[in-house]
């Protein structure tokens, strides 16, 4: 078989509500997942010595513990000892900005190996295989956006408008286990179902404790919000203006201050991995 192409697009939270602490430390919380059309590519090349290898535009994501080689590690145990493949990772989303790259590329890994490796896992099963690699990563490899409670394994698929969206990265990495360990995190919002929460206000529980540890987020927040709505994504350093169309988000993008990295991208129902891989077979 050819070298099979897949995108791993990047996702927004439009919220995310901390609704408790576990008893095992991780918390409990409601967000809203929404895919997008931009995001990194991944090529995987079908081997048959049974090795897996890593290749990146960065190279200091050509590591062992990327999630992509542990996705492929992952499923390979289900598939004979010659299977293998070469991996090529174009990596274009911002890391540590809270918008789902590293997840979604191990969900793409995961539904190409088992494409190419013709595993026959349902959707389900891959999921299930990526809860292991982080919470985010069953959102996309069920491709759909999504309401996520429990630690954002527990997906409902929803429909929301499809928006555009500026989305705009400054120069800092926010620590997810910082802001998750921080003693001035809320974690008491009033879970809400879903039918309260779509007819609502959106928020962030993150975002004040976030612009306060990190003023860079706040200084883009405050620059955005003079444009359109505009909040934090995840735990950041991420933020997004909402847009009805591209134009307006472009004209916007031409402003922005050189400082800050940048993409616009459409907000879409069904992922364009599930799309083209669809297109490719």
């Amino acid at each position: 078989m050819a070298t099979l192409i897949l995108p791993a697009p990047a996702k927004l939270n439009l919220f995310l509500h901390i609704t408790g602490r576990r008893a095992d430390g991780y918390h409990n919380l409601q967000t809203l997942f929404q895919l997008l059309d931009q995001g990194d590519e991944l090529h995987f090349t079908p081997r048959h010595d049974g090795q897996l290898t890593l290749r990146c535009n960065l190279s200091e994501l050509e590591t062992p513990d990327n999630l992509v080689l542990r996705a492929a590690a992952l499923l390979k145990n289900k598939a004979s000892p010659a299977a293998g493949v070469d991996i090529y990772l174009d990596k274009q989303v911002p890391m540590g900005g809270g918008l789902g790259g590293g997840s979604s590329d191990a969900a793409t890994a995961l539904v190409a190996l088992n494409q190419l490796w013709q595993l026959g896992l349902t959707k389900a099963e891959l999921a299930a295989l990526g809860l292991q690699l982080g919470a985010d990563v069953p959102v996309f490899v069920h491709g759909q956006t999504a309401f996520a409670e429990g630690v954002g394994e527990q997906l409902k698929p929803v429909s929301v408008a499809e928006k555009y969206y500026l989305v705009v990265t400054p120069d800092v990495h926010v620590s997810t286990a910082v802001v998750f360990q921080h003693p001035d995190l809320p974690r008491n919002t009033t879970a809400l179902t879903l039918a309260q929460l779509l007819n609502s206000d959106w928020k962030n529980d993150c975002e004040a404790l976030v612009k306060q540890l990190y003023p860079e987020v706040a200084l883009v927040l405050d620059w955005l919000i003079e444009y359109a709505p505009s909040r934090m994504t995840g735990t950041g350093a991420s933020v997004f203006a909402e847009f009805p169309d591209e134009f307006s988000a472009r004209q916007t993008l031409h402003k922005l201050p050189s400082q800050w990295r940048a993409f616009v991208a459409k907000g879409v129902a069904q992922s364009p991995l599930w799309t083209e891989l669809k297109d490719a077979v």
